[in-house]
């Protein structure tokens, strides 16, 4: 029997099968499925046209309307709605109303939707953010969906895997961000597609479950099929605070084979930012230059976390946003906006002239609260910058980390924190 990765033993648990192998067709069961405002009525519709009735487990489903929420216009109360009414139809567990919703991303695991060993869908690409916690996750589109929420069960081709090995210890201001858009860079926005980016090595014991979140939610920007970290001391103390769910530990064979290999020397990495319009169109600090933003989004599904807010505030504590510069803070639920005013950081983001939103995608997929105009260009904590990704056709958005992002709020121009020491 040939060894398995991580990802291909959870997946072979969850189709019954003692052994799979990379590109193998199976049905697996679902112990997750997730849907937004945006993608759940797609799915919602074709649930009806299919006449299924009801849903495999109420307790199982995930309903978050989080991309234009609370509502910023007409068609999207109608989608809200129409998610809503599902939910009350289908007496749906976990279904988050304004008010205690957040980005979904950071809600789940926040609410202990997901653990260790769990096979997980959801209509949003970056559904593959929960792989931090040593789940298999995976986005599909809105017919996967419906059929998940019908019966429990989607089909996969098993993917082969890279192995990512994280050695040494980040610098002062590296993050995940500047982790996974550093591999990015390297293997291109497309180098693991419908492949599974297995992270492993010392240098994961140094980085945070926010940073683990951050580098599994941009696996598919490399085109990924998912990404996983193993599950250490650090998952179990993260799990302890947030689930009471049984859950099982997977570990890759020494013998499992991987289509690639490649050594991430976390010590010898610079803040790093993605310039238009690929998120592989990366550059380090150094060689970035001179370039003027008007807009700084701080938040998202990848950097709107608690770790993210306390970076921020410490860059901004004292100083002020550079005149004529917008700068928009977003916690990514209502657990990271209470603590974030409990640890004084929005008082600190006001008084250095920031905005601070409720939880919501918002501005990353250009839905609302920071909106570019023509020639406008962003610096942003979010994952994508395609061409009109956050507003007009010609505008420009520059990825990078919340650090990155603050520091250059202060300065008008894409900057380190390093240089406002």
């Amino acid at each position: 029997m040939m060894g398995m990765t991580m990802t291909q033993k959870i997946l072979a648990a969850h189709a019954g099968l003692a052994q799979v192998t990379a590109g193998q067709l199976i049905e697996a069961n679902l112990d997750l499925v997730l849907g937004n405002d945006i993608t759940s009525p797609v799915a919602i519709k074709e649930m009806e046209k299919m006449k299924l009735d009801g849903v495999f487990d109420k307790d199982k489903i995930a309903l978050v309307p989080d991309h234009f929420v609370p509502n910023k216009d007409i068609k999207s109360a109608e989608h809200c709605k129409c998610v809503r009414e599902f939910a009350r139809k289908n007496e749906i567990t976990n279904y988050f109303e304004v008010g205690e919703m957040g980005i979904e991303h950071a809600l789940l695991p926040e609410k202990g939707l997901t653990v260790p060993g769990d096979v997980i869908i959801g209509a949003d690409s970056h559904t593959c953010t929960y792989g931090a916690v040593g789940a298999f996750s995976t986005g599909i589109g809105s017919t996967d969906m419906a059929a998940g929420m019908a019966t429990g069960k989607a089909w996969f081709k098993v993917p082969a895997a890279i192995k990512f090995i994280l050695t040494g210890k980040p610098a002062k201001w590296i993050s995940g961000k500047d982790i996974i858009l550093h591999i990015i860079g390297m293997i291109g926005v497309d180098g693991a597609l419908y492949q599974s980016m297995e992270f492993v090595g010392d240098g994961i014991g140094y980085l945070s479950m926010d940073d683990r979140f951050t580098i599994a939610n941009m696996a598919i920007e490399a085109g990924g099929k998912n990404g996983i970290f193993p599950v250490d001391a650090k998952t179990i103390v993260y799990l302890e605070e947030h689930t009471k769910r049984p859950y099982k530990i997977y570990t890759a064979d020494e013998d499992a084979e991987y289509v690639a290999e490649y050594t991430i020397e976390l010590d010898k990495l610079r803040p790093t930012v993605a310039f238009p319009h690929l998120p592989e169109n990366t550059k380090t600090i150094d060689e970035v230059g001179e370039v003027k933003v008007d807009q700084v989004v701080i938040g998202s599904c990848t950097n709107g976390r608690m770790d993210d807010m306390r970076i921020a505030a410490k860059v901004l504590e004292g100083r002020h946003v550079a005149k004529g510069m917008r700068c928009i803070i977003i916690p990514a639920t209502q657990a990271i906006y209470m603590q974030a005013m409990e640890e004084g950081l929005l008082k600190t983001f006001i008084q250095a002239g920031a905005v601070v939103s409720t939880p919501t995608c918002g501005p990353c997929l250009g839905g609302y609260m920071g909106i570019l105009a023509e020639g406008e260009r962003c610096i942003s904590t979010t994952n994508r910058n395609f061409v009109g990704r956050m507003g007009h056709v010609n505008s420009e958005v520059y990825l990078a980390s919340p650090a990155v992002a603050a520091a250059s709020a202060v300065t008008g121009k894409i900057s380190c924190p390093c240089e406002l020491d």
